[in-house]
């Protein structure tokens, strides 16, 4: 018997998300969405390019949350998306009431499964939904810090002319305006970027990361991004699924770890098949702390808005 993964919400992120679990053939897929047509029609679409793109899994669209029944995993995308001038946190009432609903519906028709938050904004969003189904806190994590951390990855690349597969990076922090980009944990092949880059490049690098989502939603004009996004999403899904153990940024429930309690944030974590098995804490230095416990106190008054 196949994995199954639900995806709710069937929009470009979701779309995009059953698209790659699709291509990876992972799992079979339900995509949820209320429009009536679009879940249906986009796995139907999905279904039919099986032949040419290699892949068997068994793709469906329904209006009805009671067909996530069974899931291993719920991946949650459903929320409205920004558009230019806007900011992450501008969704905050008008997502919650979106995500609570399939958090409530989660908790109905797949009380066993992970749950991976993609709406904005996130380490909100993430939050709400871990209060929402009353799961474990290793159960629920939000996807933000690996793809905050694959843009890293790709300016660095791109700065350098070099593949981007070399680079690995570490970007910490709410996914937004006060995520913390970490050059002293980003290296390519081994070598620390600071030995490849100017100061000043390094800095110019870690503002683009930090406003890429901005920079994606003001050249679309009407609408944000949703491929990385949904490359991204598919990664924790796959470390889930195949227990890989990856270390990886997400947004995990903090329960002390940075001096920090009841909220999620973008931190290192083991992920595997028991979800977020292990939050890794990283010897920051005193300004990189000081950021993230800003990135924190931020959230924290965010969370007071809908009512925590």
């Amino acid at each position: 018997m196949n994995k199954k993964i639900a995806v709710i919400g069937a929009g470009n992120v979701g779309a995009s998300v059953a698209q790659y679990l699709a291509e990876a053939n992972l799992a079979d897929v339900v995509m949820v969405d209320i429009i009536e047509g679009i879940p249906q029609g986009k796995a139907l679409d999905l279904t039919q390019a099986g032949p040419v793109r290699g892949y068997n899994c068994h793709l469906t669209g329904s209006n009805d949350y009671k067909d996530i029944k069974g899931a291993d995993i719920v991946v949650m995308t459903a929320g409205l998306a920004r558009k230019p001038g806007m900011s992450r946190e501008d969704l905050l009432k008008m997502n919650a009431d979106i995500v609570g609903m399939g958090a409530d519906n989660i908790k109905k028709h797949a009380p066993k499964a992970f749950v991976i938050v993609v709406t904005n904004p996130l380490d909100i969003m993430t939050y709400h939904a871990f209060k929402r189904t009353g799961f474990a806190p290793n159960r629920v994590c939000g996807q933000a810090g690996i793809l905050d951390s694959t843009r890293f990855r790709t300016f660095v690349a791109m700065e350098l002319n070099i593949a981007m597969s070399d680079v690995q990076a570490m970007v910490m922090g709410g996914h937004g305006d006060t995520m913390v980009p970490l050059p002293r944990y980003t290296t390519v092949g081994g070598v620390p970027i600071g030995e490849l880059i100017p100061a000043e490049r390094i800095q110019a690098i870690s503002d683009r990361t930090r406003d890429g989502g901005a920079e994606i939603v003001k050249l679309l004009k009407s609408g944000s991004a949703y491929y990385a996004p949904g490359a991204a999403t598919v990664e924790m899904v796959r470390a889930i699924l195949l227990d890989e153990k990856r270390l990886i940024p997400v947004s995990a429930y903090l329960n002390g770890e940075y001096g920090m309690k009841d909220l999620y944030i973008g931190v290192p974590v083991i992920l595997g098949a028991g979800g977020v098995e292990k939050v890794i804490e990283l010897k920051l230095n005193k300004k990189e702390l000081d950021m993230l416990t800003k990135s924190g106190t931020t959230y924290k008054g965010f969370l007071k808005e809908i009512g925590y």
